[in-house]
């Protein structure tokens, strides 16, 4: 927000003002690359480390812990700062001047039903953001801040379920919009309630990864005595923040011993092949763009797996997507419906969604049917929370402080 009260979007990546929360540690250039330069460069073969989805990490003890980043290991806390302090950068060439107050979104949840990590996260997210650089923090609810875009397009009062599905979390809020108090500092009498739970979006991509390409490595594999191989290497390689942990030596011994439980041992074969490429980020990457091509037009979406050697492509299919999230989406929309009843209303008058994945075809069709008497509104997937944040900046008292 400029000095005149102007909202400006930041193209934070490129042309673009989203960038996914991505590092990759080039061992060829000795450098640094961020966002979808970082998912170019890995996809592309260079050489070196890619870390995505940092933000699950947040309220874990991994957080202190060290990785190994080409020749030397980095705290994941330092990463994040690493991150934070790109943005800050990045904002700072655009606007011109420094930058020292942060505005910054947090789910309802971090943690579910745990506190105290739930403050933990908040807490070094805060620290984050100060060691980049930053010197006065202040937070807002996600779903709130969409809200609050929302609400400069609204005309008279409206009740809304605010539907925010990000990365990691799904988070809601009923809020009262009205055009007439929309600069008032202090909004909290028209926060009726708010719920979230830990799934998103990179839950959505590993339950797909597990359905389509896993089986294709082994993943349910019945071996011998009739027992399915152990599964934690495919957990890992499903799981974006957590694909590195199987390229360890320890995972990589485990692996390789796995051949004597596989009675296909092409699978095997296929599953090493996997892991000594460390294809697991662009397996997943695969994963992803056929879910988003399936949810666009409904038509079936091969993966593409010909830098595996033979490989068979999966397909994520409108029905296949159904059936592996139909548990997840099952959970989000029960939480959907928990904050409209915590609110102490029957219904609202809109369901507006936002955020990366909320337009994911399986999940509106299913919030639809939860919310029959609301009119579904398509918002800002990427910049509305951001959007939303910058208008709570705006507003004194529209924040959560420490």
């Amino acid at each position: 927000m400029d000095g005149k009260g102007v909202l400006q979007v930041v193209p934070l990546d490129g042309t673009r003002a989203e960038m996914p929360t991505a590092l990759f540690f080039n061992s060829e250039t000795h450098s640094v690359q961020y966002g979808s330069e970082a998912m170019q460069a890995y996809l592309s073969g260079t050489e070196g480390r890619l870390l995505r989805s940092l933000k699950s990490l947040l309220g874990s003890a991994l957080m202190d812990e060290h990785t190994a980043v080409g020749d030397h290991s980095l705290r994941y806390f330092d990463i994040v700062v690493l991150f934070f302090k790109e943005l800050k950068r990045r904002c700072e060439a655009h606007a011109g001047q420094t930058l020292t107050h942060a505005m910054l979104g947090r789910p309802v949840h971090f943690v579910d039903d745990n506190p105290e990590r739930d403050a933990l996260a908040q807490a070094t997210l805060g620290r984050a953001a100060l060691e980049a650089g930053f010197t006065h923090i202040d937070y807002q609810l996600e779903p709130i801040a969409a809200a609050l875009d929302y609400e400069q397009r609204v005309d008279r009062e409206t009740v809304a379920l605010v539907v925010d599905i990000g990365g990691g979390t799904s988070d809601f809020t009923v809020i009262r919009l009205n055009p007439a108090r929309s600069t008032q500092a202090d909004r909290r009498a028209d926060i009726l309630a708010t719920t979230g739970v830990h799934i998103g979006g990179t839950d959505f991509d590993r339950l797909l990864d597990l359905s389509t390409v896993m089986p294709r490595l082994g993943y349910r594999h019945l071996g011998r005595g009739n027992r399915p191989v152990p599964n934690s290497v495919f957990f890992d390689l499903s799981t974006w923040h957590l694909i590195h942990q199987a390229y360890t030596r320890k995972a990589m011994h485990f692996a390789k011993e796995l051949w004597s439980d596989f009675t296909d041992q092409s699978l095997h074969a296929r599953l090493m092949e996997a892991l000594e490429g460390q294809y697991g980020h662009r397996m997943l990457a695969e994963v992803e763009a056929a879910k988003i091509a399936c949810s666009i037009s409904g038509q079936d979406a091969a993966v593409q797996l010909d830098f595996l050697d033979d490989a068979p492509a999966p397909h994520v299919t409108a029905e296949g997507m159904d059936a592996a999230l139909q548990d997840a989406i099952a959970q989000v929309v029960r939480c959907a419906q928990d904050c409209v009843a915590a609110s102490g209303l029957e219904a609202v008058d809109v369901v507006y969604l936002t955020g990366g994945s909320s337009a994911l075809r399986p999940l509106v069709a299913a919030l639809q049917v939860a919310m029959p008497q609301a009119t579904l509104v398509t918002g800002n997937q990427f910049g509305g929370v951001a959007a939303g944040l910058a208008y709570a900046g705006s507003c004194a008292g529209s924040v959560l402080r420490d």
